[in-house]
């Protein structure tokens, strides 16, 4: 199975994470997906991650957006009432996963096991609170590592102003530990403007939610995310 088909990976990604927001779930969850959709092809890659229980829903309503799920548990199929099987959750739609969310935290033996069992190939973002749980996840070797200060997390500030030192410094000590592990950056991001200044901090795209999810008007935010790229 082959994950990256037709998946840039040179494009800066844009990563809305759907959480489990009324406005990101169900039937809202592929009215949204289409809405991404639509600039599958401009100079982004997009990329929603959404609830497991909306994965297949989602993949049907937008068949060309990449799709990824808000967790994975490093379990088998049996005996694992309650858990996110990952072999489930591909055969689902799964094209990738985040992984310890600051609203999902996971102890790091949990992300290990997890890599260990996905297939080669298979996107991972592991979100890291600082520099110490950035580094940890580096040496793992995640597809991605989101660096998102808990404190700023669907806030109207967003990280590229409130403490861009934090980009750039998650940039040096992941590329220090794993220079094949790309960076984003999340927390407060809302605008085209947040991106281009996530992307000049050495980031490689940004990690989203609120922003998006509770859009007054999501056709003029996702074309704003991307309006400063080329």
């Amino acid at each position: 199975m082959v994950f990256f088909a037709g998946r840039s990976m040179t494009k800066p990604l844009i990563v809305v994470n759907f959480k489990t927001y009324a406005s990101a779930s169900g039937s809202s969850a592929e009215a949204l997906a289409q809405a991404m959709e639509k600039h599958s092809d401009g100079p982004a890659r997009m990329v929603a991650v959404v609830s497991a229980f909306d994965l297949q829903a989602v993949r049907a309503a937008a068949p060309t957006l990449e799709v990824w799920s808000q967790h994975l548990d490093p379990v088998g199929q049996g005996s694992f009432t309650g858990w996110l099987e990952p072999q489930t959750a591909i055969h689902r739609g799964a094209q990738g996963t985040i992984i310890n969310h600051a609203e999902h935290k996971v102890e790091m033996n949990h992300v290990a096991e997890l890599l260990a069992q996905l297939p080669e190939g298979f996107p991972t973002c592991g979100c890291a609170a600082d520099l110490d749980e950035a580094r940890n996840l580096a040496a793992m070797g995640p597809t991605f590592i989101a660096v998102e200060p808990p404190e700023l997390i669907g806030g109207d500030t967003s990280v590229t102003t409130a403490d861009p030192s934090i980009v750039s410094d998650t940039v040096a000590v992941v590329k220090a530990t794993n220079p094949n592990v790309r960076v984003l950056c999340g927390a407060g991001v809302k605008s085209g403007e947040d991106v281009a200044t996530a992307i000049s901090l050495g980031a490689e795209g940004v990690l989203l939610a609120s922003g998006v999810t509770k859009a007054a008007d999501v056709a003029f935010v996702l074309a704003d995310l991307v309006s400063k790229l080329h």
